[in-house]
């Protein structure tokens, strides 16, 4: 188990300019679901986008300290359009 406070910071250590957003999806603090939206994903496929991300966070996934992480990136554009249509 790890605080989602420091998946949050561990995540900002990697990608300075991100905005990370964490939920605890049952309660038992090892199923995670991960928001992060940076530019740095900018010209980077979904799969590397994660791969990022999942680099912030090896050792903890390795201990199965998280055992699982929904995850979702976006750059700043498609953040500002996911949230647009949201509103509609």
């Amino acid at each position: 188990m790890v605080a989602l406070k420091q998946v949050e910071t561990l995540i900002q250590v990697k990608i300075p300019d991100a905005l990370v957003f964490v939920k605890d999806l049952t309660g038992g603090g090892d199923h995670l679901e991960a928001v992060v939206i940076s530019d740095l994903f900018n010209g980077q496929t979904k799969i590397k986008q994660h791969q990022l991300v999942y680099s912030a966070l090896q050792e903890h996934l390795s201990t199965e300290a998280i055992h699982a992480l929904a995850l979702k990136t976006y750059t700043q554009e498609a953040w500002k359009k996911a949230n647009q249509s949201n509103s509609i």
